[in-house]
């Protein structure tokens, strides 16, 4: 009986320790503060790079430019809290001025659902002769004239 309550009092304290940390803010992609987010009036490639820095990824096929921002809560090891999470998307024409601008917030994107149709499998239908010899004698040889 005392070994279960030392047990129980080993858990409770773990418990208690693990609980009781300071929430941990972790940051990831580039660090987006209030400054930059109210200065997205950007013209050009090298006003975009000065403000924000190098782009997390370039698209040379369509001249795009994306930088991407999360800012995580954790509180403990259970409890992780997602506060924000951008993609910027810059896109450019030929005279690497800004053509358009995009502000995807990753938390309001809807959740991808699954199709349900599945692909008919015809080796089931078939007989047991069918399964063992398969293809056996259905193919015709070609004329070799």
């Amino acid at each position: 009986m005392m070994k279960l309550f030392k047990l129980f009092l080993f858990f409770n304290l773990i418990f208690a320790i693990i609980s009781c940390t300071e929430p941990k803010l972790i940051y990831s992609g580039k660090i987006i503060n209030e400054k930059n987010l109210n200065n997205l009036n950007i013209s050009n490639k090298n006003n975009l790079i000065e403000s924000f820095g190098q782009p997390s990824f370039i698209d040379p096929i369509e001249n795009k430019y994306f930088y991407y921002s999360q800012k995580t809560k954790e509180n403990n090891f259970f409890s992780k809290e997602n506060e924000y999470s951008y993609i910027f998307v810059f896109e450019f024409d030929q005279n690497d001025n800004v053509v358009r601008k995009k502000v995807l917030n990753l938390n309001k994107v809807e959740k991808i659902k699954i199709n349900k149709m599945k692909t008919s499998n015809e080796i089931i239908r078939r007989g047991l002769i069918e399964k063992i010899f398969g293809g056996v004698g259905t193919q015709r040889v070609p004329n070799s004239n």
